[in-house]
């Protein structure tokens, strides 16, 4: 239960980063999907890569699939 609790919030503070570096005007709720998303991306990619995640490998893995989606969502998504 925790450690799901460490990536949600770990996981919105990354998009909060992600976004705010790529300079996204999101709400919330976007921040927050891209970020939980991210998290998700992330420790995926971390895991096929690596045998076991560390905490700070997460946090990594976490920016990275963050501003990824971010990306996305800023090329695809984001109104013009």
């Amino acid at each position: 239960m925790l450690n799901v609790l460490v990536l949600i919030v770990g996981g919105i503070a990354a998009g909060y980063v992600a976004t705010r570096l790529l300079r996204l005007e999101t709400d919330l709720v976007t921040t927050s999907a891209i970020g939980v998303l991210g998290v998700v991306t992330g420790v995926f990619a971390l895991r096929l890569m690596f045998a076991a995640a560390t905490v700070l490998g997460l946090l990594a893995g976490a920016f990275a699939g963050a501003v990824c989606l971010a990306w996305l969502y800023k090329r695809y998504l984001a109104r013009r």
